[in-house]
């Protein structure tokens, strides 16, 4: 019999953590992070951890892909389903229900749509071709290849495009499903455009005046430079130039703001094409989460 995945989905500021961790503890579950960011230590504010989040009734329930690796290091979609796969295997091992909760989209596609992937070796001749290459030229390739490339490839360092493009290029795409080891269930949680509006403005005052400004400055002190500030994009990337003086406070504020609620915008526009292309996904209304239950019992325990 397939071993069974849960995966809860959504756009930013609307609760998935919080409501994952209510049905993995009703339902003997460990949680799987599909958010790109959250794998990096020392990033807690701007990536809004909330690692307070996983304790409910007294207990902490177990998670696994988050603060696993130092920023100055690389982490791509091929790390990710590798150890997705590890985390994946280390929880059905001991009978509990594993949960992917997260809003990168294309971590998600590539679980519920079984991307074949290998290795890459970036040391053959292609990449010497990528390298004659003009920057723009790079660019462009990048974000043909990858779907929602300006929120999880770097598009300023042209080494970067180079690995990008080179593990696009490797990378075979099931049309199906079916070659997949366990049954999924997706859940998705919505709200009102303009209350995540409203939640992202609020999220972002708070976290600007509990020290997240403070946390990049330490990045920095540490080593990372503004370039992979960048790269890290929104909060990192807005509050960089800050700290460079090419904007003021009041700038960075309003730029970021407006930027977080484009960057939810478009995760729902992943979410959607995900369902153009056949996967179910169960939405439910933020304040509703309680129609989960069902849904989730229903799947574990089917009537035979």
């Amino acid at each position: 019999m397939k071993e069974k995945l849960i995966v809860i989905l959504g756009p930013t500021a609307v609760g998935k953590t919080r409501f994952a961790v209510k049905l993995a503890d009703k339902f003997n579950g460990e949680i799987i992070s599909a958010d790109s960011r959250q794998v990096y230590k020392h990033m807690d504010i701007g990536t809004g951890k909330d690692i307070d989040d996983y304790k409910i009734n007294d207990r902490e329930i177990s998670y696994h892909l988050i603060d696993i690796i130092e920023p100055a290091e690389e982490f791509d979609l091929f790390y990710f389903r590798k150890l997705f796969e590890e985390a994946l295997e280390k929880i059905t091992s001991k009978n509990r229900v594993p949960f992917l909760v997260g809003g990168t989209g294309l971590y998600i596609h590539s679980i519920l749509k079984n991307y074949k992937m290998t290795e890459v070796n970036f040391n053959k001749s292609r990449r010497v071709e990528l390298e004659l290459l003009p920057i723009e030229k790079l660019r462009a390739m990048v974000i043909k290849k990858i779907p929602n490339a300006h929120n999880t490839t770097d598009l300023i360092v042209k080494d970067r495009m180079i690995k990008a493009i080179m593990i696009a290029e490797q990378k075979e795409i099931t049309s199906e499903d079916d070659d997949l080891d366990f049954s999924t269930l997706v859940i998705g949680l919505k709200e009102d455009r303009e209350k995540i509006k409203e939640n992202i403005t609020k999220r972002l005052k708070q976290r600007l005046q509990n020290g997240m400004i403070e946390e990049v400055e330490s990045l920095v002190k540490n080593g990372i430079t503004y370039e992979k500030l960048d790269f890290f994009g929104l909060e990192y990337k807005f509050i960089g130039r800050y700290l460079k003086c090419e904007l003021n406070y009041n700038d960075m504020y309003q730029k970021l703001n407006s930027a977080i609620y484009k960057f939810a915008k478009r995760q729902m526009t992943w979410f959607r094409k995900m369902e153009r292309e056949g996967i179910d996904i169960h939405w439910l209304e933020k304040g509703n989460e309680n129609k989960a239950y069902p849904l989730v019992e229903k799947f574990l325990n089917p009537v035979q």
